[in-house]
């Protein structure tokens, strides 16, 4: 069984719970639904126009101040970035503007602006989205491909640590979320692709990519 992340021959059987049914990579350890469960793009679209999250909640940015704060102590004043897989309310653009720095937005359903991504970014954060990657091999190639040298990639997503609670985990009950990633699961990705992997706190990983080739 192929992986979905790491493109390896390593995916295992890991659970089936319900009708839906789990792998196991053995080599980068994602943990990925099996792709004939995954949700169409309508049931996704439907699932995430439930989400009310705004500028004015309080808790929500604070949420927020998880990746923005660690991102914010490693940028340089007036960087230019992406916030990719925004939502219908970019509440963490508006955080990093509020900040200095200029964000363009990319999202598949709300903001499917392709301009967005043929424009290298001195960072992009990606903050609980990568759990909704089908593909997300490919997905982190594009991230890759739109850094400068240097740049960050800012990601928040549940690590996922517990096997015996997995299958009464909140964040695997989503139904949009198909991929679960271990610390481990998020380190080989930053090896893979040459980046520099720091993780500042809990379920948050910065990524930097080389200035320079290895």
């Amino acid at each position: 069984m192929r992986c979905p992340v790491c493109e390896g021959p390593d995916g295992r059987a890991f659970q089936v719970i319900g009708e839906r049914a789990y792998g196991r990579c053995t080599r980068c350890e994602a943990t990925f639904l099996f792709p004939e469960h995954r949700p169409s793009r309508q049931a996704e679209r439907a699932e995430y126009e439930l989400h009310r999250n705004t500028g004015d909640d309080a808790g929500y940015r604070a949420f927020l101040s998880q990746v923005a704060t660690p991102l914010l102590q490693r940028l340089a004043p007036g960087r230019s970035g992406l916030d990719y897989g925004c939502g219908p309310g970019p509440v963490l653009a508006t955080m990093l503007r509020e900040a200095g720095h200029t964000v363009a937005l990319y999202d598949p359903f709300f903001h499917p602006d392709q301009a967005a991504l043929a424009t290298p970014h001195d960072f992009i954060t990606c903050t609980e989205v990568a759990e909704h990657f089908h593909q997300p091999a490919a997905e982190f190639r594009r991230l890759d491909a739109m850094l400068r040298p240097g740049g960050w990639l800012a990601l928040m997503t549940r690590f996922q640590t517990d096997d015996a609670r997995f299958a009464q985990w909140h964040y695997r009950r989503d139904p949009t979320h198909v991929v679960f990633y271990r610390e481990t699961t998020l380190r080989w990705l930053a090896q893979h692709h040459g980046w520099h992997c720091e993780v500042p706190g809990a379920n948050v990983v910065l990524m930097q990519k080389r200035t320079a080739p290895a």
